[in-house]
């Protein structure tokens, strides 16, 4: 899958992750209370915790780094 994440809060306090059309996580209960308020604050931070939140990130080791 190629794109950037998109997220919807919902009325019930989750927080639908996706990429492309497809849904990736439901975040929910205390995971999602912490996460969005840390939302909206620009594009990329919002992709790195979007990503760090579905479990595609490695620490050290973010999205775009490439090894020659």
């Amino acid at each position: 899958m190629s794109g950037p994440f998109t997220y919807r809060v919902t009325k019930a306090g989750q927080v639908l992750v996706s990429r492309g059309s497809t849904l990736v996580v439901t975040v929910s209960g205390s995971s999602a209370a912490r996460l969005i308020p840390l939302l909206g604050v620009d594009h990329e931070t919002d992709q790195d915790l979007l990503a760090r939140a579905t479990g595609n990130y490695r620490r050290g080791n973010p999205p775009g780094a490439h090894r020659p």
